[in-house]
């Protein structure tokens, strides 16, 4: 009986273990991603004022 709760016990430890690794392999995935998408697009305000209807908003408010 007690080397069966042992058994038990490593087993739910390794699952566990193999679940942990792979959602901290997939957190840093996701954080590489996003680093990436970072350099290549503008974020905030910065895209906003980087948009086409944006200029055309202020091109018609200087015409006015």
């Amino acid at each position: 009986m007690d080397e069966e709760r042992r058994r038990d016990r490593l087993r739910s430890f390794l699952i566990g273990g193999v679940v942990g690794a792979s959602a901290a392999i997939a957190a840093a995935r996701r954080l590489s991603t996003v680093a990436r998408r970072e350099r290549e697009t503008p974020a905030g305000l910065a895209a906003f004022e980087g948009a086409p209807c944006y200029r055309e908003l202020i091109e018609r408010e200087r015409g006015v």
